[in-house]
C-alpha cells in the first residue's frame, strides 16, 4: 500500500462492518458500552479499482474492467490473549467485451491499523474474477484475518469508565462529550484497531479514484 493510499485511509470515510456491536464507540456518539473488538473497513480510496485498455489512458472509452470490493462480513473472537477477526468479502467485475473467457487477477491488501494511520501489519493477496464468454459480469470472494493483542485493543477502566458511565437527568456534566477530554481521545486512538481491506492500487490508479 503506497503512502498515498495510507494518508487518504486517514482522511477519508469507511465503511465499517462486522464486529460492531452495541455500545462501540461511534465516530458519531457513544452508546452504553465499548468493546476491544477490530471492525473490519473497507478504505474509500481503494473500494474499487478500474483497468484501461489501452493502459495509458484514462478517457471513459479506454475503460476495460472496473471491479468493486463489497459485502464485507466479519465476527471477532478472543483466542487466549489475541482479538481475531475474521472477515469475508466478494469482488464484483464487469468488462468491456464479452467476447472471450477471460481471467482477470486483481492484488488486494488486507491492513492493521491503530488509530486510523498507524500500520501495525499488511498482508495481500490475490483475487481471481473469471469472465465466460459472453458474458460481461462475474465475482468471487475473499477472506482476510486480524490479530492484535487484546490488552492493547482494551481501555484502561478509568477511561471505560468515563466514556460508559450512566448520564442522570440534572447532571451538568451530561452533555460533555467525554472525547472531548484530550486524555480520554488519546487512550481512545492508542486502543482502536481497524481491519481494512483494499485492493493494492498503484499510484495511477488510485490518482484515478481521487480525482474522477
Amino acid at each position: 500500500m503506497s503512502r498515498l493510499l495510507i494518508a487518504a485511509v486517514a482522511a477519508l470515510p469507511i465503511v465499517l462492518t462486522g464486529c460492531a456491536r452495541s455500545g462501540d464507540i461511534l465516530e458519531g456518539g457513544i452508546l452504553t458500552s465499548y468493546s476491544a473488538c477490530p471492525p473490519a473497513a473497507i478504505p474509500a480510496p481503494a473500494g474499487d479499482v478500474t483497468l484501461f485498455n489501452p493502459a495509458n489512458s484514462t478517457d471513459a472509452s479506454a475503460i476495460d474492467v472496473v471491479a468493486t470490493i463489497s459485502n464485507v462480513r466479519a465476527s471477532c473472537t478472543q483466542q487466549g490473549d489475541r482479538l481475531v477477526t475474521n472477515a469475508s468479502f466478494e469482488v464484483f467485475g464487469q468488462r468491456r467485451d464479452n467476447r472471450g473467457a477471460r481471467d482477470v487477477i486483481l492484488p488486494y491488501f488486507a491492513t492493521v491499523v491503530q488509530g486510523g494511520q498507524n500500520v501495525v501489519a499488511k498482508r495481500t493477496g490475490h483475487v481471481l474474477l473469471r469472465f465466460a464468454d459472453g458474458q460481461y459480469r462475474a465475482s468471487t470472494a475473499a477472506t482476510a484475518q486480524s490479530s492484535v493483542s487484546a490488552a492493547a485493543a482494551t481501555l484502561p477502566v478509568n477511561i471505560q469508565q468515563q466514556i460508559t458511565r450512566r448520564r442522570r437527568a440534572g447532571d451538568p456534566n451530561a452533555a460533555l462529550d467525554p472525547l472531548s477530554d484530550p486524555a480520554v481521545r488519546a487512550a481512545v486512538e492508542q486502543a482502536r484497531y481497524e481491519l481494512l481491506v483494499g485492493f493494492e492500487l498503484t499510484a495511477d490508479q488510485l490518482r484515478y479514484n481521487a480525482t474522477r
